[in-house]
């Protein structure tokens, strides 16, 4: 096993099993455990519901039982958003799936439990776990939708597996302008500014480096400045052709 299992205990909506089918898709998690969902399995909505993450659908297992969801599995977490009165060691996301992650280094398997959307877990199964998992949550609202609570134990999983990368960073496809480019720029704006009287009497020194500072300020890459100067000559080109 090289990914933590979801086993989600006598889950009653369709949609519900669906998105959380679409949660574990997005960060990477595949095997999903069913235990005695109600009405039996597959549902009618589903698929739908998990927006093209059927092959975690298709691939889920029934179980009868936790128990047996649980029995050819090394460590187990429940996952429970009230104090349930057992002596167990007690996880936030980011550190349950920090142990998940050491322990599948170790070839072990690791379940997360969910229990159903309306009263969760019961303290029979969670005493089936080693530890819980618990959420931050506001205590004056600590219900949570089964498909968040995967999704919050999902992510925390990509995080710990992948140390947080994002699929893209942003950086700059166009290199930083070099200071003659730059300089260039600024001589041009400011001779079309002045064409057009922009600057008032005796202000134009002053008025030129508080907008060469502002330009600075932008760390302008080579594509910025060509947009600008660009941008600037239409402008100008346009007022020339609109005099009579």
């Amino acid at each position: 096993m090289t990914n933590p299992i979801i086993i989600l205990v006598e889950p009653q909506l369709a949609e519900n099993i669906g998105m959380v089918a679409r949660a574990m898709a997005n960060f990477g998690l595949s095997e999903l455990r069913l235990v005695s969902p109600r009405n039996g399995w597959p549902k009618k909505g589903a698929h739908s519901a998990a927006s093209g993450a059927v092959h975690v659908l298709e691939g889920a297992k029934l179980y009868d039982t936790a128990r047996e969801a649980i029995a050819d599995l090394n460590y187990v977490f429940a996952t429970t958003a009230r104090e349930r009165g057992q002596m167990k060691r007690v996880f936030a996301p980011e550190a349950a799936m920090a142990e998940t992650r050491a322990r599948i280094g170790a070839g072990q398997g690791v379940g997360i439990l969910f229990g159903r959307e309306r009263t969760g877990l019961e303290n029979d199964e969670i005493s089936l776990a080693d530890a819980i998992v618990t959420f931050p949550v506001d205590p004056k609202f600590s219900s949570l939708n089964l498909a968040q609570a995967v999704l919050l134990m999902s992510y925390e999983w990509q995080r710990a597996r992948t140390g947080g990368a994002l699929p893209f960073t942003g950086e700059r496809l166009s290199p930083p302008a070099k200071r003659e480019m730059v300089v260039s720029f600024f001589d041009y704006l400011e001779a079309e500014l002045e064409a057009v009287n922009f600057y008032p009497a005796d202000k134009k020194p002053i008025m030129a480096r508080n907008m060469r500072d502002m330009f600075h300020r932008l760390e302008m890459s080579e594509q910025d400045v060509r947009t600008l100067r660009g941008a600037i000559r239409a402008l100008a080109e346009g007022r020339r052709l609109r005099k009579p």
